[in-house]
């Protein structure tokens, strides 16, 4: 059982930029894939990136490519998204998630979730 917590979310300016954090604990944190998703108000939840396990390929949705990075810290247990350029259409609830490496492979079916926390862009 992993658990995961987020920080950083808040209420940023168009253009501008956020991290977000994850940190897990329960688990090694080093056998675990990590994925960022996000979901607006009214939306289905939407990949925004994830970085494997082993060797930290790295993935992103079409919708951030370019502007967010996904990064982890085995020592600190602990996943970051970098955002930058940010818009209001970045508006979300972002969820950390986390798999085990047996099954690290795609880009959904993460076994846990963390509460998740807001990111608001403004005009």
């Amino acid at each position: 059982q992993v658990q995961l917590v987020e920080s950083g979310g808040g209420l940023v300016q168009a253009g501008g930029s956020l991290t977000l954090s994850c940190v897990a604990s329960g688990d090694t944190f080093n056998n675990y894939g990590m994925g960022w998703f996000r979901q607006a108000p009214g939306r289905e939840r939407e990949f925004v990136a994830r970085i494997r396990w082993s060797a930290g390929n790295t993935y992103y949705g079409d919708s951030v490519n370019g502007r967010f990075t996904i990064s982890r810290d085995n020592d600190k247990s602990t996943v970051y998204l970098q955002m930058n350029a940010l818009k209001p259409e970045d508006s979300a609830t972002y969820y950390c998630a986390a798999r085990f490496y047996l099954v690290d492979y795609g880009n959904n079916e993460f076994s846990y979730w963390g509460q998740g926390t807001q990111v608001t862009v403004s005009l």
